[in-house]
């Protein structure tokens, strides 16, 4: 049996779809298609039902998933195994970050990777929580990091800390940064024209709920998804926003804005670190794993 031809049938009965197959593993459809007719062929059983909608795996083909998936795992583990007689692990670890961490970790994780795991290789990737939870059941992520990750059956979730989000509006000409800005009550930041990410951003549902159970609701002047580009028209005037301080902190002019803790209640959010459930982690996602809890821990 060719690894490469299971690989790819494991990856189409994943995502149900030649076409998402094809993207998710960078191979022309028809080449990806033949590999899969070949494996078909060689085992003289349909592994897959092919549709207008996509690729349902038969009852052979259920059971090959099973097994496939640990195959690849262990071939895989057998692979890191080697590389641990020769001194290091090796492998490539794909990492979401959400756009508000990413400037502040993704240094340091870079180089405690490189000292730690220096024959592996790190990709990191900017994105929402919402589209980094489809890209980890989709095999494009190993690790995510999310903010208030819903539950679901393809994802293991495990909270790294709760974080507070601070009303950030355009400091006032010659307003000294000291002393801090007091606390401002949530259902007077519902009064203020705010420039927040678009549904389904976490932060944008969590502002919502948390606004709901208050009955109020926000006043949207702009949606925009993009952490710089929203502090650029905070600094512009265009309005208000609801962020972590990291987010703040790592902008290019962190001077330029007023932060304020919002109460009754506080506005909270929950870091998450997620993995696929349906891929166990190999022993260098583990030890990557590791670096990111101590960094964010």
């Amino acid at each position: 049996m060719d690894l490469k031809q299971l690989a790819y049938f494991v990856r189409v009965a994943e995502l149900g779809s030649f076409t998402k197959a094809s993207q998710a593993l960078d191979v022309a459809q028809p080449a990806l298609s033949r590999q899969v007719r070949l494996l078909e062929v060689e085992l003289r059983q349909n592994l897959l039902i092919r549709n207008g909608r996509g690729a349902t795996p038969t009852e052979a083909g259920r059971l090959l998933l099973e097994h496939g998936r640990g195959i690849l795992h262990q071939v895989e583990r057998a692979r890191e195994e080697l590389g641990r007689v020769r001194g290091s692990l090796a492998g490539r670890v794909a990492i979401g970050l959400p756009p508000s961490l990413a400037r502040v970790v993704t240094v340091p994780l870079t180089r405690a990777f490189r000292q730690q795991l220096p024959e592996a290789s790190l990709s990191i990737s900017e994105g929402l929580s919402a589209t980094m939870q489809e890209w980890l059941a989709t095999g494009r992520l190993d690790i995510a990091v999310l903010y208030n990750a819903l539950p679901a059956p393809e994802i293991d979730i495990t909270p790294l800390r709760d974080e507070d989000l601070f009303l950030v509006q355009k400091r006032p000409a010659g307003l000294a940064e000291e002393p801090p800005a007091p606390p401002i009550p949530l259902a007077e930041v519902a009064l203020l024209p705010l420039v927040i990410p678009s549904r389904p951003n976490a932060i944008r549902m969590h502002v919502e709920t948390e606004m709901a159970n208050i009955g109020c609701r926000p006043l949207v002047a702009l949606e925009i998804d993009g952490v710089g580009a929203i502090l650029d028209l905070v600094e512009d005037g265009a309005g208000a926003a609801l962020l972590s301080s990291n987010a703040v902190a790592s902008s290019i002019r962190p001077s330029a804005y007023l932060t304020r803790p919002v109460c009754d209640p506080p506005l909270r959010t929950r870091l998450c670190l997620a993995t696929s459930s349906m891929r166990p982690a190999t022993l260098t996602q583990q030890a990557t794993l590791n670096l990111i809890r101590k960094i964010l821990g």
